[in-house]
């Protein structure tokens, strides 16, 4: 780190405050912050959603305005490229956009809303260096084409005549850090840019950013809900809470020594990967002012509810003048497993490695092409759409986003007893009553029962999610990244809240993820997955205590881990490339061979295609 940061901080932000108009009147989004940010130094600004903390980067690049904001009171002083120092808070837009992506990148959350569609990966790479910078189109080419391989792109030359949507999320996401990069900013703010990312792409991501920091001397702004980011990139960290900061200081004193009563329940609720070594069961986790015994662990039963012989879904690739199918995504290759009553079965991996459509092809939502699903005695590839509209009682799934599987349109009560409805279950006054009685397990209050969707906060939705899916007494849920959209504290409570529910119901769980710590939070088993197919198979705790595939290691290694004296270097991370799941029509993938290297604990031998 340079040793002047001190005296002169890049960006200063001093008793910012930022008022929104509404049909309801004034709102408060962020009351009095001050905080700077010095040459070479991260400084990590973390908060739940509606803390304040994505507002109070929208104003140091006075895009608040454009979201509906003003600021009403305070300075943002920036210490310019040419030595001078302006408060950006009183700047007109045209000085502004000479700074903002010049002296200034941003690193939005969502990269597929910050590119262009309609223009190539490499127009839009160019763009910035032939305004700010003043290159000839080669130079620019070229820069851009060095950019690329920076951010570690597969095939950059290529990538740059390709559009956004041919790139998949980690890739998009690597092109807005470049071009956030691409004009050497003085201050570079980060507002969440690797929630929407796997754990591997996230490893690579958090040490590109690092070692630019280090080499260039940019200022970072880094804004996250994770706390295993901040511990693995923060040098000073920002706790803030309803619009105000309630407590600053460097990494180690806020992980180690908190202060504030919010930064502790943020902290107690956050699963860190490791903290189940030595025990065989999941358990809840124990919260702020939590009782002892509601931590009981979850033993399940030996009773097999869900079997899983040889499942085998592909997807056709169209083309040609006549639209024939020219190729195959396989995207689950000859998988095999079994859940327990009251058990979990965790299925992990990186985008596109099948866990998703494996859980989807069990409920038959996605047209298996092969295989058997057994559930509880039922052949659930043999029946007929009614009779499968009959089994999907038994069978329920939660997926990703509430919001997108609640209809906007539906009182909550409605929407939670629409199964009971299509199912004809009790006359109106025994449904009314199940439905009071499910908002109850969920732990939402029965005056929710006449809100609708747009009312509820993502924690709560999901809650809904979850009463819906328990409506009809399923035995197996299948739960899709069902946790993975909620800020850390929600995240916990959603996860408790599905423990204890397994406990009383005996439910078993088919639980999707890419989120490491959870996933050893909650499961009996886990199945990692790459490619279609699933590599390593076994109790969780051998699967993480004692990894044996390759993918599982290099899967492990690159989970942060939310202590700031474990961080992962650059060197701990060695990433392949991941092959092309889709093959031409005529391949026949071999077989999954597996050997068992304790009893229970299967690896995919390499001759099986990995």
């Amino acid at each position: 780190m340079l040793d002047n940061t001190s005296d002169h901080p890049i960006a200063r932000i001093e008793k910012l405050r930022v008022e929104f108009q509404t049909k309801g009147g004034t709102v408060v989004g962020v009351e009095d912050v001050s905080f700077d940010i010095g040459s070479g130094e991260t400084v990590c600004v973390v908060g739940e959603s509606g803390s304040g903390k994505s507002v109070s980067s929208l104003s140091l690049m006075r895009l608040i305005e454009y979201g509906g904001g003003t600021i009403a009171g305070g300075r943002l002083l920036f210490d310019r490229k040419d030595g001078g120092v302006v408060d950006l808070a009183t700047e007109d837009q045209r000085t502004m956009r000479d700074i903002r992506g010049n002296e200034i990148g941003m690193i939005f959350q969502e990269p597929m809303t910050a590119l262009n569609p309609v223009f190539t990966v490499g127009r839009q790479l160019t763009e910035g260096l032939r305004v700010h910078r003043g290159m000839t189109k080669a130079e620019a080419r070229a820069e851009a084409l060095s950019l690329l391989k920076q951010v570690r792109i597969p095939e950059p030359e290529r990538r740059l005549d390709q559009y956004p949507h041919e790139l998949s999320g980690g890739m998009r996401q690597r092109v807005v850090i470049a071009m956030a990069l691409a004009c050497k900013p003085r201050l570079l703010i980060a507002d969440e840019p690797t929630t929407a990312l796997d754990v591997t792409i996230q490893a690579e991501i958090l040490a590109l950013i690092d070692r630019l920091k280090r080499e260039t001397g940019t200022a970072v702004m880094f804004i996250t809900h994770d706390m295993a980011v901040v511990a693995q990139m923060a040098d000073r960290v920002v706790v803030m809470f309803r619009g105000n900061k309630v407590e600053e200081g460097t990494v180690e004193e806020i992980f180690e020594n908190p202060q504030h009563p919010y930064t502790k329940a943020l902290l107690a609720a956050v699963p860190k990967l490791g903290e189940m070594t030595g025990t065989d069961l999941p358990r809840p986790m124990k919260l702020v002012g939590q009782e002892d015994n509601a931590t009981a662990p979850i033993p399940g039963t030996e009773e097999v509810l869900l079997t899983v012989e040889g499942l085998t879904t592909r997807f056709p690739v169209k083309g040609g003048f006549f639209r024939s199918t020219v190729a195959n995504v396989h995207a689950v290759e000859d998988v095999s497993f079994t859940v327990k009553k009251g058990q979990t079965l965790s299925l992990v991996g990186e985008s596109g490695c099948g866990k998703s459509t494996a859980g989807r092809s069990i409920l038959r939502l996605v047209e298996p092409l092969a295989g058997r699903i057994d559930l509880d005695g039922t052949d659930v590839m043999a029946l007929s759409p009614s009779g499968l509209r009959d089994a999907r009682r038994e069978m329920q799934m939660i997926f990703q986003d509430p919001f997108a599987s609640l209809n906007p349109q539906l009182q909550l009560s409605d929407q939670v007893a629409e199964p009971l409805v299509n199912y004809g279950v009790g006359s109106k006054s025994e449904r009314q009553d199940r439905v009071a009685m499910l908002f109850d397990r969920v732990e939402l209050p029965r005056s929710f029962m006449q809100r609708y969707p747009h009312e509820l906060s993502g924690g709560q939705r999901q809650r809904i999610a979850i009463a819906r899916a328990l409506a009809l007494n399923p035995k197996l849920i299948v739960a899709d990244e069902a946790v993975s959209a909620l800020d850390v504290s929600v995240q916990a409570q959603v996860v408790n809240l599905m423990m204890e529910l397994q406990a009383e119901l005996g439910l078993g769980y088919v639980f999707i993820s890419h989120d490491m710590a959870v996933v050893e939070r909650v499961s009996h088993q886990v199945g990692v997955m790459y490619l279609g197919r699933i590599v390593e198979l076994g109790p969780r705790r051998a699967v993480f205590e004692d990894p044996q595939h390759p993918y599982t290691k290099a899967l492990m290694k690159a989970v942060p881990i939310a202590d700031p004296r474990r961080r992962k270097s650059e060197k701990d991370l060695n990433f392949k490339p991941i092959p092309s799941p889709i093959h031409p029509v005529g391949h026949v993938p071999g077989k999954s061979v597996y050997a068992e290297v304790t009893p229970g604990h299967f690896v995919l031998t390499s001759e099986s295609g990995y």
